[in-house]
């Protein structure tokens, strides 16, 4: 049985809350007073890791959680990042000290809170070494405003030289059986260096969770419009090998999300997943079986079907790749 894991020795539950859809990206977001009751229920049905950013809604998802749980902080783990920025339709990426300074104040006042459990840089900044963000982060932990180090979508390389300067507590990388760079390396730099694993977008974009059928019922807005594994070359193809999986859930007696979720947890117990919806029952649905072991012939059939060399497309845009360090498949 798949039991709590842990992230900066704090224990969580392997599967978390993403808090991106509370403000963006996805569908049509919720309303305030909806994304206030949304994060309420998920800390009654058992999540205790709540993940978000400050580029999510430019603000907004953090204000949501300042607003709605500033009265049950102790209750959990709350990860936020840096990094993104947002200017009209151009985004840049900055990591140096001067706004890692700015932009976790912000954050703190945003989230109506003194101490961030885990602050994340949200991507490489190619224009500062890594060396020098992690000594301002380092400056942040030893002022009490945070408790832990994170990296989103960096290689194995970048980790191992920021873990050099402090111990990195978790990377934070898309991973499900839709999406497997972490394979080619950061998914053992992480187990060699003790550092959690965090896996974002594990049910594929809502592929694997069979929330995407046909791509005009989707809002003009939603981002998956841009990305090319849903363009009308790709999807067909891609909505197929969705359909098979769907059935391998159904004879396993799981929904499809939770079928996606218990395989990327099998994949190493230093891994949590942190799937997000704004839809009330998915999130309940995602948590449920969350201490769920996959069978390993079940596992297997997954990994056969859906994986880097059956999916159709990148999983980003040309414009987003250069702001990704991931490692990248040929």
């Amino acid at each position: 049985m798949v039991g709590m894991r842990r992230i900066n020795g704090r224990a969580v539950n392997p599967v978390g809350l993403g808090c991106m859809s509370l403000s963006w990206a996805y569908g049509t977001p919720p309303t305030d007073a909806e994304g206030e009751a949304l994060l309420g229920r998920a800390l009654d049905l058992g999540y205790n890791h709540l993940d978000t950013a400050n580029i999510y809604g430019l603000g907004h998802s953090e204000t949501r959680i300042g607003n709605a749980l500033k009265g049950r902080r102790r209750e959990f783990f709350l990860a936020t990042k840096m990094g993104i920025l947002v200017r009209g339709a151009t985004r840049g990426v900055d990591c140096s000290p001067e706004a890692i300074r700015r932009c976790v104040d912000e954050s703190l006042s945003r989230l109506q809170t003194d101490h961030i459990d885990l602050y994340y840089m949200h991507r490489r900044d190619f224009a500062v070494p890594i060396e020098e963000s992690m000594g301002a982060m380092k400056e942040l932990i030893a002022a009490g405003k945070i408790g832990a180090v994170g990296l989103s979508e960096m290689s194995a390389e970048t980790l191992r030289r920021a873990h050099a300067v402090h111990p990195v507590a978790a990377m934070q990388t898309e991973y499900s059986p839709w999406t497997r760079n972490p394979e080619i390396a950061v998914l053992e730099a992480c187990r060699e260096l003790g550092t959690t694993f965090v896996a974002f977008s594990p049910v594929g974009r809502g592929v694997l969770a069979n929330g995407v059928r046909d791509m005009a019922e989707l809002p003009a807005k939603d981002f998956r419009h841009n990305m090319p594994r849903f363009s009308a070359e790709n999807w067909p193809h891609n909505r197929a090998l969705i359909e098979q999986f769907n059935a391998i859930a159904a004879r396993g007696g799981v929904s499809p999300a939770q079928l996606s979720l218990a395989w990327v947890l099998s994949r190493g117990d230093h891994i949590v997943t942190i799937p997000g919806s704004a839809n009330p029952a998915h999130v309940a649905e995602n948590i449920a079986r969350w201490d769920w072991d996959i069978p390993t012939t079940v596992a297997a059939e997954v990994d056969a079907l859906i994986n880097q060399s059956t999916v159709r497309g990148h999983r980003y845009s040309e414009a987003m790749r250069g702001t990704i360090d991931t490692e990248e498949y040929a």
